[in-house]
């Protein structure tokens, strides 16, 4: 219903100002998706369910890095952002 590629699925959608972000996406890259509004971007995804992401904070473990990936409708997936846990990195 989105249009979120299946290589990219998670486990959480949502509709934004007229984005699909998919998975724990951080604020910081959907406020930067939403301020910039990049030409061509149908949405932001966050594969997997990364420690230290949003919602996926782990007392003594460590976080993870991970990228946030820009998907298209007809372009190939490119990364976004950088995160480690909950900030850019």
């Amino acid at each position: 219903m989105l249009g979120i590629p299946a290589d990219l699925l998670s486990c959480h959608a949502a509709a934004v100002g007229g984005y699909a972000p998919e998975g724990h996406v951080p604020a910081p890259a959907v406020e930067r998706l939403l301020a910039e509004r990049p030409a061509g971007v149908r949405g932001l995804a966050v594969p997997g369910m990364p420690i230290g992401s949003p919602g996926m904070e782990v007392p003594g473990r460590p976080e993870d890095a991970y990228d946030v990936i820009a998907f298209s409708v007809d372009a190939p997936h490119r990364v976004f952002m950088r995160f480690r846990g909950g900030r850019e990195a």
